[in-house]
């Protein structure tokens, strides 16, 4: 890069396009200033709103402008991959929203490509850098909790189905429903939690009772009436990893869910004691002369996640560093959002092989 500042461009200017620009404009060594979305006068305005220098008529035409050095991809689903690809091929540094891919296929694909450019390639999983979630690592990386050799994480939204009939309920462009929006944020937590154990085996099932009668539906989305829900509306799945250790994975857009607290939870069981969040909770439990004891968990000081996140991505590409959220974090989630969904199509136990 000839000039002192990373140049960054914004592919989808919906609201998570919109969230990235208003993150990055605190951020030092960074400027955003280009932005393209399917919907050009929604770009004309994230551009008018915050003082964007360009707006590209299509994705295509921002990743060839050799003045951009990265881009952060926030589209659906189904685009990430073809999106992610030509960026990296364009000599572009990605920042790649959740989920990497609609499938693991096409995020292997990505992978690939990314290691062939030599550029950096980060998902956007901004839960891990929460103040709570990093107060959690430091506990277990000073061995407070030793071996965790279960976890039980999930999400539960009782009436929250996004954008009914629109994209995100569609499998052919979302990928599939609650599992692959936020499971694979809870899946990708307690997985870096855990110490990014190979998963080896998966047993998973799904749920479609709210969905398909158009009911449970939130408030996040358009709804589209025209269109069809064919995704699942709750995920259930025991993950076995090769360390030993096994993890539950549970979450619904839509559920009868009583008792059960609306905010994403994990709680990891380790032979030294045992770590858990829910919601904005933190709890550390031992044993001390045969008594349990329960301690409240501190989040550590700092930014806020988003911007820890954002500065991240620009130190990796200033220093040539892989991101803690790197493209195999990324391809690793979609292979067992894969199995998932194929256990619960076959009714068998899915095996992943490594090699």
């Amino acid at each position: 890069m000839s000039h002192s500042n990373i140049r960054l461009g914004i592919i989808g200017a919906g609201a998570i396009g919109n969230i990235h620009i208003q993150t990055f404009s605190k951020v030092d060594g960074i400027e955003v200033v280009a932005v393209t979305d399917a919907y050009l006068p929604l770009a004309e305005q994230r551009a008018e709103e915050h003082g964007i220098q360009n707006v590209h008529a299509s994705p295509q035409s921002l990743l060839e402008d050799a003045s951009i050095d990265a881009v952060v991809i926030g589209v659906p689903n189904k685009f990430h991959a073809a999106l992610a690809i030509e960026a990296l091929k364009q000599g572009k540094h990605v920042l790649l929203e959740k989920p990497m891919a609609i499938d693991s296929e096409a995020a292997r694909t990505i992978v690939e490509q990314a290691d062939k450019s030599g550029k950096v390639l980060m998902m956007s999983h901004q839960m891990r850098w929460t103040g709570l979630s990093r107060a959690l690592k430091q506990r277990i990386d000073n061995g407070d909790v030793g071996h965790v050799y279960n976890a039980k994480a999930g999400w539960f939204r009782k009436k929250g189905i996004p954008g009914w009939g629109s994209w995100f309920t569609r499998k052919d462009q979302a990928g599939g429903g609650p599992l692959i929006d936020i499971g694979v944020h809870m899946l990708d937590l307690s997985l870096y939690l855990m110490g990014n154990p190979k998963p080896v085996s998966v047993y998973g099932t799904t749920y479609a009772e709210f969905g398909p009668n158009r009911q449970g539906i939130g408030s996040w989305g358009t709804p589209n009436w025209e269109g069809y829900y064919d995704v699942e509306d709750l995920a259930s799945a025991l993950i076995k990893l090769d360390n030993g250790a096994t993890l539950s994975l549970e979450v619904s857009w839509a559920a009868h869910a009583a008792f059960l607290p609306e905010e994403p939870f994990i709680h990891l069981m380790g032979t030294q004691g045992g770590v858990a969040i829910v919601g904005n909770n933190g709890k550390y439990v031992t044993h001390t002369d045969n008594e349990v004891v329960e301690t409240d968990i501190t989040p550590l000081e700092g930014e806020e996640d988003r911007i820890l996140m954002s500065r991240h991505f620009v130190e990796c590409i200033r220093d040539g560093k892989q991101p803690i959220t790197s493209g195999l974090s990324g391809y690793t989630n979609n292979r067992i959002l894969d199995a998932i969904y194929e256990s619960s199509r076959s009714g068998n136990e899915v095996k992943l092989n490594w090699d």
